[in-house]
């Protein structure tokens, strides 16, 4: 019976993890193409205008989930009052954040010397109340399991945003074009939600429900704070101290390795946080999935992010034009510092499900505090290092999350390093040989398809050659879903 169960929920994850995984390519897939396409059109200024404004919406965006949509998922027994009481007040919180920005947009706008970014700052601001019709209903879906109800509404908020956001483009909108996609899709995505997952708001309300979630939400939501607000301090830094073609640089670097990361990264992350729940009584479960996240997420990440690092020069000539070429260094930057995310997203999940809101804010105050007196010290000497500094941080970060399991789940730090050691080892490896082929006389796109298949041969056949733990685990569920489809 037992086994039955554990057979049962190893599905039902599987599954579920699938159709995210599917959702988060699908849409970076599309979002991956619409940049190139708008990239060609626009100016790096406009991209670094656009993000001037973002940067504050980000930060307000935390606030939309006030750590209570974690709190629903966490709770054992949430039922429509916790999430309607979760729900009327997010929505409250939400309007009176874009009333803030819409008053606040020209302050905004003298601080940075741009009196044009005040109709941007109240119109992209909007997005803040679509967050807050939106939120409750993720929080539902992720408890429940139903992440193929995610698919349906990224796909097409994607997809419509995306012919949006290029006619624009292409008419001479500018920043107005990147300004109409984002809030497209975020207003497209919440309707397809809405409509395909049956959940409704009662109308109820209960202050002392609201209470017992935000005694676990509030440190969460501390947490994304400090967080949100210092990965958003570069960029403010860069926007007030350099130009917006500095910035446009950064966030491009960024963009192309944050794309894989969220696919695989994001995925990973919102099926866990719910399985660790459900199993948050059991430590040695918790152990076991904490350690087969890190292991199997970096064996799929190492390769990727050491790939797109050898092969950017070329990449984003091909792709962006030589416009863009500046970006490389900051791209080669996120990809180390990316490459390492599965230690952080599975700790802090093993941590979440726990129960552990308090050691979770603990942590963060942690990593800041490091983080702020790097980028500090950091800042005076131009953008790159920043730059520098981020990676520097991530590497304390990883240590600083990791330490409370060795403990809580008798998991540490050098275990988890030497968990993942061997994929990065072979990772490097194969990057180096990938790097060799752009010294050979041929044409930029023939270099990058045989980079791309090199690194694909020396990576898959190596890890069979040493029989990888992950890549026979990664391969045995590709059989099995084989298997079953021949069946059917």
């Amino acid at each position: 019976m037992t086994e039955n169960k554990s057979d049962s929920i190893k599905k039902k994850t599987m599954s579920n993890l699938i159709w995210r995984f599917a959702e988060r390519s699908g849409a970076q897939g599309v979002s991956f193409i619409v940049s190139i396409v708008l990239a060609r059109f626009l100016a790096p200024e406009a991209y670094g205008t656009v993000a001037l404004v973002t940067v504050f919406t980000t930060i307000l965006q935390v606030f939309v989930d006030s750590g209570l949509g974690t709190a629903l998922i966490q709770k054992k027994n949430a039922d429509d009052i916790d999430f309607s009481t979760v729900f009327y007040f997010n929505f409250t919180v939400c309007v009176l954040l874009y009333l803030g920005m819409f008053f606040l947009a020209p302050y905004i706008a003298q601080f940075y010397r741009q009196p044009e970014l005040v109709s941007l700052i109240r119109v992209i601001s909007l997005t803040l109340v679509i967050s807050g019709v939106k939120n409750i209903q993720q929080a539902f879906v992720s408890r429940n399991m139903l992440f193929k109800r995610f698919f349906y509404a990224t796909i097409g908020g994607t997809i419509f945003s995306a012919v949006l956001g290029i006619t624009m483009a292409y008419l001479g909108f500018g920043a107005w074009s990147l300004v109409a996609q984002q809030l497209s899709n975020a207003a497209i995505d919440t309707l397809i939600l809405w409509i395909t997952v049956k959940w409704r708001p009662k109308w109820v309300f209960s202050l002392e429900r609201l209470k017992s979630l935000f005694s676990f939400g509030w440190k969460l939501l501390v947490s994304a704070v400090l967080d949100s607000v210092y990965n958003n301090l570069r960029q403010l830094i860069t926007g007030k101290m350099y130009t917006p073609a500095n910035l446009a640089f950064y966030n491009k670097g960024n963009q192309f390795p944050h794309l894989i990361v969220t696919n695989i990264n994001t995925s990973i992350d919102s099926v866990l946080l719910p399985v660790m729940s459900d199993a948050q009584d059991d430590k040695e479960r918790v152990k076991v999935m904490t350690r087969r996240a890190i292991k199997t997420s970096t064996y799929v990440m190492a390769p990727l992010m050491m790939g797109l690092a050898f092969v950017a020069p070329v990449l984003i000539e091909l792709l962006l034009t030589e416009k863009w070429l500046p970006c490389v260094p900051f791209l080669r930057i996120f990809c180390i510092t990316y490459m390492f995310y599965p230690i952080h997203t599975a700790n802090l999940n093993a941590i979440k499900a726990m129960g552990r809101s308090d050691l979770f804010l603990k942590l963060e105050i942690a990593k800041k505090t490091i983080g702020m007196v790097l980028l500090i010290s950091t800042m005076w000497f131009g953008v790159m290092a920043m730059a520098y500094s981020l990676l520097v941080s991530s590497l304390f970060s990883q240590i600083i999350n990791a330490w409370p399991n060795r403990k809580l789940l008798n998991y540490g730090y050098w275990e988890q390093l030497k968990d993942i050691l061997p994929g990065i080892l072979l990772a490097v490896l194969m990057g180096g040989c990938v790097n060799i082929l752009r010294f050979l006389p041929l044409h930029q796109i023939t270099i990058l398809v045989l980079q791309i298949i090199l690194g694909a041969i020396i990576y898959i056949s190596c890890s069979a050659i040493f029989k990888f733990e992950s890549f026979q685990y990664l391969w045995g569920i590709v059989k099995l879903y084989v298997s079953k489809s021949k069946r059917s």
